[in-house]
């Protein structure tokens, strides 16, 4: 190919922004008032700061349902059975105390919320406390 027809090849960059970098309408744009308006206020709205939710920190609590009360609970037990690694030192130690008196405050919680639960919240602190029942069981034989 030659050189001629590789420049008719490329691609074209328009600049359709209505603004100047200085902020004035552009001459293209003056002859339509009701787009200039429309994007005067549009560029206006965009100018301002926008408000987004703060993405929230590990530090920062988030709503708690009684499932995901459960579910942290059952995870400091399995952190006291030695199952997973403390999320603070990334290490595994087994403290079978700790994991007795979590798997004992769920079975509290289970007795006293007795029918004051859905269905599925009473399926899984049953199937949880099982689980972790029979670990403990386990791990002290």
């Amino acid at each position: 190919m030659g050189e001629e027809q590789d420049k008719t090849r490329g691609f074209k960059v328009e600049d359709r922004r209505r603004f100047s970098p200085e902020g004035e309408v552009k001459p293209e744009f003056r002859d339509r008032p009701e787009e200039a308006e429309s994007a005067a206020a549009s560029a206006a709205e965009q100018s301002k700061p926008q408000l987004r939710p703060e993405p929230k920190t590990l530090n920062e609590p988030s709503e708690v349902s009684f499932s995901a009360f459960i579910v942290g609970l059952s995870t400091q037990a399995l952190v006291h059975l030695g199952e997973i690694p403390d999320p603070m030192t990334n290490q595994q130690n087994r403290d079978l105390a700790g994991a007795s008196q979590l798997i004992d405050i769920m079975g509290m919680l289970q007795q006293k919320s007795l029918g004051n639960l859905n269905p599925e919240e009473e399926r899984l602190l049953e199937s949880i406390l099982y689980d972790l029942r029979m670990r403990y069981v386990a791990l002290t034989k």
